[in-house]
Protein backbone atom coordinates (compact mmCIF):
# COMPACT_ATOMS: atom_id res chain seq x y z
CA UNK A 1 0.00 0.00 0.00
CA UNK A 2 2.83 2.46 1.25
CA UNK A 3 4.57 2.10 -2.57
CA UNK A 4 1.57 2.43 -4.04
CA UNK A 5 0.32 5.87 -2.18
CA UNK A 6 3.70 7.00 -3.37
CA UNK A 7 3.70 6.12 -6.87
CA UNK A 8 0.46 8.06 -6.75
CA UNK A 9 1.95 11.15 -5.46
CA UNK A 10 4.82 10.62 -7.89
CA UNK A 11 2.08 12.04 -10.33
CA UNK A 12 0.82 15.30 -8.20
CA UNK A 13 1.22 16.55 -5.12
CA UNK A 14 -2.39 15.10 -3.25
CA UNK A 15 -4.69 15.50 -0.58
CA UNK A 16 -5.78 12.20 1.57
CA UNK A 17 -9.06 11.94 0.58
CA UNK A 18 -8.07 12.26 -3.02
CA UNK A 19 -5.56 10.00 -2.60
CA UNK A 20 -8.08 7.45 -1.12
CA UNK A 21 -10.60 7.86 -3.62
CA UNK A 22 -7.64 7.64 -6.37
CA UNK A 23 -6.99 4.22 -4.62
CA UNK A 24 -10.44 3.07 -4.27
CA UNK A 25 -10.87 3.58 -8.25
CA UNK A 26 -7.99 1.92 -9.25
CA UNK A 27 -8.94 -1.09 -6.72
CA UNK A 28 -12.93 -2.05 -8.41
CA UNK A 29 -14.55 -3.51 -5.67
CA UNK A 30 -11.33 -4.30 -3.76
CA UNK A 31 -11.05 -1.21 -2.83
CA UNK A 32 -14.69 -1.25 -1.74
CA UNK A 33 -12.96 -2.99 1.71
CA UNK A 34 -10.29 -0.23 2.18
CA UNK A 35 -9.97 1.20 5.73
CA UNK A 36 -10.75 5.02 4.75
CA UNK A 37 -8.55 5.93 8.11
CA UNK A 38 -5.81 3.60 6.44
CA UNK A 39 -4.33 5.98 3.60
CA UNK A 40 -3.73 8.78 6.33
CA UNK A 41 -2.23 6.24 8.60
CA UNK A 42 -0.57 4.94 5.73
CA UNK A 43 0.89 8.74 4.88
CA UNK A 44 1.55 9.50 8.41
CA UNK A 45 4.26 6.50 8.45
CA UNK A 46 6.06 7.95 4.81
CA UNK A 47 5.96 11.11 6.40
CA UNK A 48 7.95 10.09 9.34
CA UNK A 49 10.32 7.66 7.07
CA UNK A 50 11.27 10.67 5.09
CA UNK A 51 9.31 9.30 1.86
CA UNK A 52 7.03 12.41 1.72
CA UNK A 53 6.29 15.85 3.39
CA UNK A 54 3.20 17.50 4.20
CA UNK A 55 2.22 21.25 3.33
CA UNK A 56 -0.74 22.99 4.56
CA UNK A 57 -2.54 24.45 1.09
CA UNK A 58 -5.72 26.70 0.77
CA UNK A 59 -8.44 24.65 0.63
CA UNK A 60 -11.92 25.64 0.22
CA UNK A 61 -14.55 27.83 2.34
CA UNK A 62 -15.75 25.31 4.65
CA UNK A 63 -11.96 24.18 5.42
CA UNK A 64 -9.50 26.83 4.69
CA UNK A 65 -7.01 24.86 5.21
CA UNK A 66 -5.92 21.06 3.72
CA UNK A 67 -2.90 18.92 4.35
CA UNK A 68 -1.43 18.02 1.32
CA UNK A 69 1.57 15.36 0.77
CA UNK A 70 4.32 15.64 -2.03
CA UNK A 71 7.24 13.24 -2.66
CA UNK A 72 11.16 13.67 -1.24
CA UNK A 73 13.64 12.81 -3.11
CA UNK A 74 13.72 9.59 -1.02
CA UNK A 75 10.34 9.13 -2.36
CA UNK A 76 11.15 9.38 -5.63
CA UNK A 77 14.17 6.93 -5.49
CA UNK A 78 11.42 4.45 -3.62
CA UNK A 79 9.07 4.11 -6.37
CA UNK A 80 11.90 3.86 -8.98
CA UNK A 81 12.91 0.89 -6.79
CA UNK A 82 9.19 -0.23 -6.45
CA UNK A 83 8.58 0.12 -10.46
CA UNK A 84 11.69 -1.92 -11.22
CA UNK A 85 10.97 -5.07 -8.66
CA UNK A 86 9.26 -8.51 -9.81
CA UNK A 87 7.83 -9.93 -6.80
CA UNK A 88 6.82 -13.42 -7.90
CA UNK A 89 6.02 -16.32 -6.56
CA UNK A 90 3.78 -14.48 -4.04
CA UNK A 91 2.01 -11.70 -6.12
CA UNK A 92 -0.11 -9.54 -4.18
CA UNK A 93 -2.59 -8.91 -7.53
CA UNK A 94 -3.62 -6.04 -6.15
CA UNK A 95 -0.27 -4.12 -5.95
CA UNK A 96 0.88 -4.93 -9.62
CA UNK A 97 -2.66 -3.43 -10.57
CA UNK A 98 -2.01 -0.48 -8.45
CA UNK A 99 1.63 -0.27 -10.29
CA UNK A 100 0.54 -0.54 -13.52
CA UNK A 101 -2.30 2.25 -12.99
CA UNK A 102 0.48 4.18 -11.19
CA UNK A 103 3.33 3.94 -13.21
CA UNK A 104 0.85 5.02 -16.31
CA UNK A 105 -1.12 8.06 -14.65
CA UNK A 106 2.22 9.11 -13.57
CA UNK A 107 3.95 8.65 -16.36
CA UNK A 108 7.00 7.01 -14.55
CA UNK A 109 7.41 3.39 -17.17
CA UNK A 110 4.99 1.69 -20.01
CA UNK A 111 2.46 -0.42 -17.96
CA UNK A 112 3.50 -3.31 -21.03
CA UNK A 113 7.05 -3.12 -20.12
CA UNK A 114 6.20 -3.58 -16.53
CA UNK A 115 3.97 -6.85 -17.53
CA UNK A 116 6.84 -8.08 -20.01
CA UNK A 117 9.19 -7.79 -17.00
CA UNK A 118 6.85 -9.40 -14.50
CA UNK A 119 6.74 -12.08 -17.45
CA UNK A 120 10.42 -12.49 -17.83
CA UNK A 121 10.82 -13.56 -13.71
CA UNK A 122 7.50 -15.75 -14.08
CA UNK A 123 8.92 -17.69 -16.82
CA UNK A 124 12.50 -17.78 -15.26
CA UNK A 125 10.40 -19.15 -12.05
CA UNK A 126 8.21 -21.83 -13.83
CA UNK A 127 11.67 -23.13 -15.80
CA UNK A 128 13.14 -24.05 -12.01
CA UNK A 129 9.65 -25.28 -10.82
CA UNK A 130 9.63 -27.77 -13.72
CA UNK A 131 12.90 -28.53 -13.40
CA UNK A 132 12.47 -29.50 -9.73
CA UNK A 133 9.56 -31.21 -10.72
CA UNK A 134 11.51 -33.97 -13.10
CA UNK A 135 14.24 -34.52 -10.50
CA UNK A 136 11.03 -35.76 -8.14
CA UNK A 137 9.31 -39.30 -7.76
CA UNK A 138 6.47 -39.50 -9.35
CA UNK A 139 3.71 -39.32 -6.76
CA UNK A 140 5.81 -37.73 -4.41
CA UNK A 141 4.16 -35.13 -1.68
CA UNK A 142 7.81 -32.91 -3.81
CA UNK A 143 6.64 -33.16 -7.19
CA UNK A 144 2.64 -32.87 -5.61
CA UNK A 145 3.70 -29.35 -4.80
CA UNK A 146 5.81 -28.56 -7.63
CA UNK A 147 2.57 -28.99 -9.54
CA UNK A 148 1.06 -26.72 -7.33
CA UNK A 149 3.86 -24.00 -7.91
CA UNK A 150 3.79 -24.76 -12.33
CA UNK A 151 -0.03 -24.17 -12.39
CA UNK A 152 -0.21 -21.21 -10.05
CA UNK A 153 2.80 -20.07 -12.52
CA UNK A 154 0.40 -20.33 -15.36
CA UNK A 155 -2.48 -18.83 -13.88
CA UNK A 156 -0.44 -15.59 -13.23
CA UNK A 157 1.12 -15.99 -16.47
CA UNK A 158 -2.85 -15.71 -18.35
CA UNK A 159 -3.14 -13.25 -16.15
CA UNK A 160 -0.63 -11.45 -17.29
CA UNK A 161 -1.48 -12.20 -20.90
CA UNK A 162 -4.39 -9.99 -19.90
CA UNK A 163 -2.75 -7.22 -18.32
CA UNK A 164 -0.94 -6.71 -21.61
CA UNK A 165 -3.96 -6.76 -23.88
CA UNK A 166 -5.90 -4.19 -21.82
CA UNK A 167 -2.79 -1.99 -21.70
CA UNK A 168 -1.94 -2.13 -25.19
CA UNK A 169 -5.06 -0.71 -26.54
CA UNK A 170 -4.78 1.90 -24.31
CA UNK A 171 -8.61 1.54 -22.71
CA UNK A 172 -8.54 4.20 -19.83
CA UNK A 173 -10.84 2.03 -18.16
CA UNK A 174 -8.09 0.27 -16.86
CA UNK A 175 -6.17 3.61 -15.31
CA UNK A 176 -8.61 3.83 -12.97
CA UNK A 177 -8.98 7.89 -12.82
Amino acid sequence: MQDAVLAMLAKEPSHGYHLRVRLRQSLGPLGESMNSGQIYVTLARLERAGLVVCEWADGLPERPERKVYALTPAGQQRVAAWLAEVGWPKPDLAEFHLKLIAAAAARLADPVELVAAQRRELLRRMREAQQAALAEPAGSAAGLLLEGVVLRLQADLRWLAACERAWSKGDDRVEGG
